[in-house]
């Protein structure tokens, strides 16, 4: 019986010697026992093409290309070991994780199914609530890196709440929280990184850029949201291309050097932009401006590849490196320990590394960007876990039963201080701190920090210019399709794009304002004018002709002794009203006449000053109607001695009808009712109006009147009408006698008036400055003056001067030697 036990325990002890043994000579780095688990998701290796598969299988992927990323998987161990070390995080707690190789987006859902399980089943939520705190033995889950990596897996932990916290999913869709309740992230997401790449374009003036992203759900939604973000801006997306391993990009970038784009933004995963990168300097693309965006901006190797000066100039994105104490001493005493490098020594699938041969300094080479993202995921779920199990006092609270929605609860309060850095999350799970650095490619290889993008406590945007080494030697590169226009010109779009487009100067009577609409000459206001090709408008100048302008004094003065003499012939006539000289005139029809011609000169006054409605009225209307009766005057006293001298005797009852009936009153009543009532009528259709003439100066608004044809041209049609009658009688009795010829004088007068009127008609059509209203003033003077010097002027100097020519027997002497000559 003794020798059975002791046969017993000594089996126990080789048994348990020969674990030791093991244990001391292979330890995981995947997997670490503790009190609680968060499991970890690395793209340690890649997974570059799809392969079409003919059954359901597993990757392996230990057998795919090594990335290498052994660096944030160490990363997360040194912070779990950091954390168990700690007395202060969680005391009488001890972290463990399960960490599992992410390389290929689909085909890596057994690591997933085993994080989401317990004792490798999936318990449903039907089943009793006393049993839910055995979903999943993880607490919270670091990673994926990629956007599609994390699209994948994600809606597997969303149902039980398992808290997903990414250091490098950036697409915008995480934001939605109906769809990813537990997600949470360490890194900015696309709409930030895409909006310190527009301000990066802005600030150096860039318009014509070509957007080349990875063909997959991080590079399409940096697409979507570059596209959106240049909306109001002065950016033309030139060109863009989603770029897979298919992708051929020499016909891509023969296109791109087709458009002549200076500036190329590549928005791609690592891999994909190393691939794009060599082959631009395969194919000998060269002066451009290539625009980094994190994942690639950090790149070690990249920067000392040979010919990657001649490819222009690169300027990147980046997380800010942060510095983590204690992390590369861990990285060498990590690679001094043994660790299970082949499969059947591992707990599961893909949790193999195959980087034994990687050294520490390989490792420390790597790009350090999502460093602190890794970091401070490990760090956010532990203070998480701090809150839920009440740890203080040195102790945590292990009567607790911690379930995964309890950690992502706590999660979202987080507000802790991280190597100096305050680490937040809003309602989304976004971020509340971080900054973006914006880093150079120097000619040593080295990415240079340039400036930077804060985003707390407020957004703060600066960059250093004088420090990138362009290639073009000093000068910041341009890159536009068209040069912008010359002052005073509009863009005319040519093709699609805003950012190409011609130059057409604007032309006089319109301006360019480039920050409102430089698209479009906009027109000046009536009351300003513009040159061609101006920026803004100029107020006219407005001119009339004043009262006390010198021209207008004048013709005013000139009116009032026009009155004046036709008062003091009128009084001349008078006193000698019954002589044969007055009779001949026209006898009571001269005080008529003169009057008439007195009350037409009250439209030469109201052609000067700021024209008003009533001065537009009366600038006329007294000289239609009081000239008709004029001329109808003139038309009756040229009928009457042609009738005389010449119809009376062929037509005796014509000549006794008219003198029965008075007939010369009848004519002149007629004309004058006729006159006043077409201006009547066509005065009260469309009376005239105060006018800016703003067409024939540019400069200048000429403040007239505007006369409507339709209603004026009535009452000039019947003075028309009296003149051609009044030239036909006159002229029929040219040939009577000399000192008694009326005929004569009055057809010289018409002469006149119709020479001035012509003038008057001929500088209307090629002059409408201000001083066409004194023109006008002067040619309704003329009109007056003709007839009162040329036909009573003669008949004054006879009474005055030659009193003897003044007689009936002068005159019955004139008119026997006529009839005498006539009968001959």
């Amino acid at each position: 019986m003794v020798t059975t036990a002791m046969k017993t325990f000594l089996a126990s002890l080789c048994l348990l010697g020969s674990l030791l043994h093991t244990l001391a000579q292979c330890t995981s780095e995947f997997h670490l026992e503790g009190d609680y688990l968060i499991g970890g998701l690395f793209d340690i290796h890649h997974v570059r093409d799809s392969v079409y598969l003919y059954r359901p299988e597993a990757i392996d992927c230990s057998s795919s290309t090594l990335n290498p990323k052994p660096f944030q998987l160490i990363l997360m161990r040194f912070s779990v070991e950091e954390i168990n070390n700690s007395t202060n995080l969680l005391p009488n707690v001890s972290l463990g994780y399960d960490i599992f190789d992410h390389c290929s987006d689909t085909q890596i859902f057994p690591a997933i199914l085993k994080l989401v399980s317990f004792s490798g089943t999936i318990q449903s939520w039907g089943e009793p609530h006393k049993n839910l705190s055995k979903v999943s033995k993880v607490t919270a889950v670091v990673g994926p890196f990629s956007s599609t990596n994390t699209l994948t897996i994600a809606p597997l932990f969303m149902p039980d709440l398992i808290p997903v916290v990414s250091y490098g999913a950036a697409s915008s869709t995480f934001t939605k929280k109906l769809k990813y309740p537990s997600f949470l992230r360490t890194v900015h997401s696309n709409k930030e990184i895409i909006g310190v790449i527009v301000e990066i374009i802005l600030h150096f003036n860039w318009r014509w850029v070509a957007f080349l992203n990875s063909d997959n759900d991080f590079g399409k939604d940096g697409l979507e949201l570059f596209i959106k973000r240049i909306e109001n801006t002065n950016i033309c997306l030139a060109y863009t291309k989603g770029i897979n391993d298919n992708t051929n990009t020499f016909q891509m970038f023969k296109q791109i050097q087709a458009q002549k784009i200076g500036v190329i933004i590549v928005f791609t995963t690592k891999l994909t932009a190393e691939a794009l990168i060599e082959s631009a300097i395969q194919v000998n693309i060269t002066d451009k401006v290539w625009i980094a965006g994190d994942t690639w901006s950090l790149n070690k190797r990249l920067p000392k590849v040979k010919g990657i000066k001649n490819i222009g100039t690169v300027i990147g994105v980046s997380q800010p490196v942060v510095t983590i104490p204690g992390f590369d001493d861990f990285i060498y005493d990590s690679k001094s320990q043994t660790h299970c490098e082949k499969k059947e020594q591992n707990m599961f699938c893909n949790q193999v590394c195959n980087c034994s041969s990687l050294t520490p300094e390989d490792i420390l080479a790597v790009d350090p960007s999502f460093s602190f993202s890794v970091y401070s995921a490990v760090y956010a779920i532990a203070h998480a876990l701090h809150n839920t199990l009440q740890c203080g006092s040195g102790r945590c609270n292990g009567n607790i039963t911690v379930y995964p929605y309890m950690v992502l609860a706590e999660l979202k309060k987080s507000n802790f201080t991280l190597l100096n850095r305050s680490i937040k999350f809003d309602e989304n799970g976004e971020p509340k701190f971080g900054s973006y650095s914006i880093v150079f490619w120097n000619h040593s290889g080295d990415a240079e920090e340039i400036g930077f993008y804060h985003f707390y406590p407020q957004r703060n945007f600066f960059i250093n210019g004088t420090k990138i080494q362009w290639y073009t030697k000093g000068q910041v590169p341009t890159s536009i399709c068209s040069k912008e226009c010359t002052i005073g010109h509009a863009k005319k779009q040519n093709g699609i794009h805003e950012c190409c487009f011609n130059c057409i100067i604007c032309p006089s009577g319109t301006y360019i304002n480039s920050s409102v609409d430089p698209y479009k000459c906009l027109k000046c206001k009536e009351t300003e004018w513009s040159e061609e090709a101006s920026t803004s408008c100029s107020l006219r100048v407005v001119e009339y002709i004043q009262f006390t302008d010198s021209g207008a004094i004048v013709i005013m003065v000139g009116a009032w002794f026009l009155v004046g003499l036709t008062a003091a012939m009128s009084v001349l006539f008078a006193i000698n009203y019954n002589t044969p000289i007055v009779r001949s005139a026209g006898g009571p029809m001269c005080f008529l006449i003169l009057g008439c011609l007195s009350l037409c000169s009250i439209s030469v006054f109201f052609q000067f000053d700021k024209p008003t409605t009533s001065f537009c009225i009366l600038r006329f209307l007294p000289f239609f109607l009081f000239y008709t009766v004029c001329l109808a005057c003139f038309v009756v006293r040229s009928f009457q001695i042609v009738c005389i001298f010449k119809i009376a005797a062929k037509f005796p009852n014509l000549h006794s009808w008219w003198m029965k009936y008075h007939g010369q009153w009848l004519v002149i009543t007629v004309a004058f009712l006729t006159q006043a009532l077409l201006l009547l009528i066509g005065y009260s259709c469309a009376p005239p109006k105060p006018y800016n003439e703003t067409v024939w100066y540019p400069d200048k608004i000429i403040l007239s009147c505007d006369i409507n044809l339709t209603a004026t041209s009535s009452p000039v049609v019947l003075l028309l009408s009296l003149c051609c009658f009044c030239f036909i009688f006159s002229y029929m009795g040219k040939d009577l006698p000399k000192n008694y010829n009326e005929a004569k004088a009055i057809t010289f007068c018409l002469l006149l008036l119709i020479f001035t009127w012509i003038i008057f008609a001929t500088e209307y059509m090629l002059y409408r400055g201000k001083h066409i209203q004194t023109l006008n003033a002067l040619a309704v003077l003329s009109s007056l003056y003709s007839f009162l010097l040329w036909y009573f002027l003669p008949k004054c100097y006879i009474i005055i001067l030659q009193p003897h020519k003044n007689t009936q027997q002068y005159f019955q002497g004139l008119i026997q030697n006529y009839t005498k000559t006539i009968s001959q």
